[in-house]
């Protein structure tokens, strides 16, 4: 089995384009395990229960998470469609991570991190996270920002349940260099 094959179309699936295998996710971002198996294998991909079990459980990243009961998956976080996973907002640790390219440093000084596509900007809570994060990109660079400052002005902070720090949006001002 190729999990990471597996793990990469479930967040195509779960965090982008659902209609890909033609099914709708729930507003808190749930597909029955079900779907997704038939949706999957109809694509072409032989995929079990099993294999989607081992692929949340081993995914190193945490990106997904099944219900107790297995019938339903969700990803984490990540979304570049609406979702409402009922996160609470929480007060931060008084700096977390970012990890970008190199290239993306002088737009992020002038506009600040941006969500973009998704849902929120995602924070690290250590630079050797933020460090893997910017390499996808290309050569990385880690970016310092202060959120106790930005929580102190009463921008919102919540932790997704694999620890990934969202925001809807960071200002040049509470970023600096790691």
């Amino acid at each position: 089995m190729n999990t990471r094959r597996i793990s990469k179309f479930l967040s195509l699936i779960l965090r982008h384009k659902p209609e890909t295998i033609g099914i709708t996710l729930d507003p808190e971002g749930w597909a029955t395990t079900q779907e997704i198996i038939d949706g999957m294998n109809a694509k072409g991909m032989s995929v079990t229960l099993e294999m989607l079990q081992e692929v949340v459980a081993t995914n190193d990243k945490q990106r997904f998470k099944l219900s107790d009961d297995a019938s339903r998956i969700r990803a984490n976080q990540g979304h570049s469609i609406p979702v409402d996973l009922g996160m609470e907002a929480i007060e931060p640790p008084a700096v977390l991570f970012h990890g970008t390219a190199t290239k993306n440093q002088a737009a992020i000084l002038r506009e600040g991190i941006q969500k973009r596509k998704r849902e929120y900007v995602h924070l690290s809570a250590d630079v050797e996270t933020a460090t893997k994060v910017g390499q996808r990109h290309g050569k990385p660079v880690i970016l310092t920002i202060d959120t106790a400052k930005m929580h102190e002005t009463g921008v919102l902070f919540y932790r997704s349940e694999n620890g990934v720090w969202l925001t809807d949006f960071v200002a040049a001002e509470y970023i600096s260099f790691a």
